[in-house]
């Protein structure tokens, strides 16, 4: 078997069409929508409805920690044009989901980022898109069990949950061969940013239950560029599958 893994799509729609080819599989591990480039200011729906020197104010506001001048700004921005904030972010989101979903080659094996919008799925997965969270499945043989969502941050983005929400999702799957995560288990030299020069927040429930039942494979996301790409836990091997958005290559996984 073959199957290749992405995380952190953001909006590369041309890449993801790809993302299968000479695979009997894709799985993917969330974040697929594109709110604010970090590295492209002229790109993502902040840019779109507001202008690249305003994304490149607030994501220097967000990067400097001073969170409570962010939110303020994106506050004023989002009142200016009139209406419900959120009616102007569900149109530009649901654009890019049908964009993405589109592309996404079948059968693929989904999860949500933290950045993702869960309730808007279901108007764009089709025949071959297999969308678990908390849930296990079988994959040629191995058992594969899939956590979406990331845990609380200052950043509030869409899709973060309380940890004992988390961690009951963590604990619902039992024994797996493959654990797959949007974002990491709780060890530091995976959670470090070193061009964001910052420490996402991992799982302690992730982490402990690598620990405890050792499945062959840790997959996650959500650090776009960590110190450490990969680690072992026990025998556990933990890999971050790369930032898709940046190098549009998929991780390849054989056995």
């Amino acid at each position: 078997m073959r199957v290749h893994v992405v995380s952190d799509v953001h909006g590369n729609v041309e890449a993801l069409a790809r993302a299968g080819d000479g695979a009997d599989a894709l799985i993917c591990l969330g974040d697929l929508i594109l709110f604010i480039d970090y590295e492209d200011v002229s790109q993502g729906i902040f840019a779109e409805l507001f202008g690249a020197a305003r994304a490149a104010e607030f994501i220097a506001l967000r990067t400097a920690k001073r969170f409570d001048e962010a939110r303020a700004m994106s506050g004023a921005l989002w009142a200016s044009l009139g209406g419900d904030p959120r009616e102007h972010i569900e149109r530009s989101v649901r654009r890019q989901y049908a964009e993405i979903f589109a592309a996404m080659p079948t059968p693929a094996y989904l999860t949500y980022g933290n950045v993702d919008v869960p309730k808007l799925w279901p108007d764009y997965v089709r025949e071959g898109h297999h969308v678990l969270d908390g849930q296990v499945v079988e994959i040629g043989g191995l058992r594969f069990g899939f956590v979406g969502g990331g845990l609380r941050t200052p950043y509030r983005t869409p899709n973060e949950l309380d940890d004992e929400e988390y961690a009951a999702k963590v604990e619902a799957l039992g024994e797996v061969d493959v654990l797959c995560c949007h974002i990491p288990p709780a060890v530091p030299e995976l959670l470090y940013d070193v061009v964001a020069r910052r420490f996402e927040r991992g799982s302690e429930a992730t982490l402990e239950a690598i620990r405890r039942t050792q499945p062959r494979y840790a997959l996650f996301g959500h650090v776009h560029q960590p110190l450490h790409r990969r680690t072992r836990i026990g025998r556990t091997e933990c890999v971050n599958v790369g930032h898709f958005r940046g190098k549009g290559v998929p991780y390849t996984l054989r056995w």
